[in-house]
């Protein structure tokens, strides 16, 4: 039987919670190929505006173990700045991994910064084992968020 496992992760920034969800999260479809070349090569939205039920797929370069994947935005609360997504293709999707969703808050902290709360959830296909699959995914997500965090403090007047 496939077995269904989760992880979790905190990130702190300097940058407060509402322009680092914007970019990191909202529009980092936009900032990826600019900010992270070496792994996304493109991106793009597939269906909708950006708010539930919209999906996006990001084509990776060859450094990467898979070629793209989608994901479809299944909760928005942009006030919150919070946001749940499922991987419909790609990504490991139907070869080591049944599904995966990851929930992402990022919450202001008391210095006027914020704080990065991610939950990942995924269900391995039957015979599948994680190894460091799941730091690597840790440091992706930590990659992420700290490029556009750089992206951010560099360009203050961005994402307000």
């Amino acid at each position: 039987m496939a077995s269904t496992n989760s992880w979790n992760l905190e990130i702190a920034s300097p940058v407060a919670a509402p322009r680092l969800f914007r970019a990191a999260v909202m529009d980092w479809h936009t900032l990826a190929p600019k900010l992270a070349s070496h792994i996304v090569a493109s991106a793009h939205p597939v269906e909708g505006e950006g708010g539930v039920g919209s999906v996006r797929q990001f084509n990776f370069t060859s450094g990467m173990p898979f070629g793209f994947m989608k994901e479809k935005l299944e909760f928005l609360d942009v006030d919150k700045c919070e946001c749940k997504s499922t991987l419909v293709e790609g990504g490991g999707i139907g070869v080591a991994i049944e599904t995966a969703t990851s929930h992402i808050r990022v919450e202001p902290a008391a210095d006027g910064g914020s704080v990065v709360k991610v939950d990942s959830t995924y269900k391995l296909l039957l015979g599948v084992e994680v190894k460091d699959e799941i730091v690597k995914a840790k440091e992706s997500v930590t990659a992420i968020f700290k490029a556009a965090e750089a992206y951010l403090v560099a360009n203050p007047d961005a994402y307000n």
